[in-house]
């Protein structure tokens, strides 16, 4: 029988950047300052924030993760659409930007105007290949996902990601987790697959 458990951590609202930006944002070869690990391998929390600025409001001390990206991106939760005023804002995987929305980025050297990046991060599950064949699941494939205990979900619409560089983990965000009662570090379990790829 496949593995169903996996460990789910929640992921606030964040921003990661290009090399271009952060020079932009904070003066020419500035360097971004590592504070922690993140789950993933090579992926770290930043001591630098940013402010998102919308049509009706802004985000404030909005986290930046390393490293560097080819393309600068933002990733809210759906609550903040509201305070942002960018309704429509889409579900995206991360990187993947096309359609996504314009934002203007505050930094302390300077600001930006970008004309996409901004989205809603689609909930998805990290598997290094091994894992992977453990799980009998395969890159892009849509699972369902049981979190929460007494307030307990199932999540559809859950994207299975498979590279060599992962380990495995979960990513909801905090509004889902928040939704069901749960924190970082909670199990949650594959409950069903939808058979389809994204």
């Amino acid at each position: 029988m496949p593995e169903t458990r996996v460990i789910v951590n929640l992921s606030n609202h964040h921003i990661h950047l290009s090399r271009a930006d952060v020079e932009a944002l904070f003066g020419p070869g500035y360097q971004l300052t590592k504070t922690k690990d993140l789950g993933q391998p090579g992926q770290f929390a930043c001591a630098e924030t940013l402010t998102i600025q919308g049509p009706k409001g802004r985000l404030e001390g909005l986290r930046i993760l390393g490293p560097e990206r080819k393309e600068t991106q933002c990733e809210i939760l759906a609550s903040d659409v509201f305070k942002l005023g960018v309704p429509g804002c889409p579900t995206r995987e991360s990187g993947l930007l096309e359609g996504s929305f314009p934002m203007e980025i505050i930094g302390p050297k300077g600001s930006l105007k970008k004309d996409r990046g901004l989205i809603i991060a689609k909930r998805h599950i990290h598997f290094d290949p091994e894992a992977a064949k453990r799980f009998g699941v395969v890159d892009k494939e849509i699972v369902s996902l049981r979190a929460g205990g007494e307030r307990s979900a199932v999540f559809e619409g859950v994207v299975c990601r498979v590279h060599a560089t992962y380990a495995l983990e979960c990513h909801l965000d905090f509004d889902e987790g928040n939704a069901v009662g749960i924190g970082s570090g909670t199990m949650g379990e594959i409950v069903g697959r939808a058979g389809g790829r994204t």
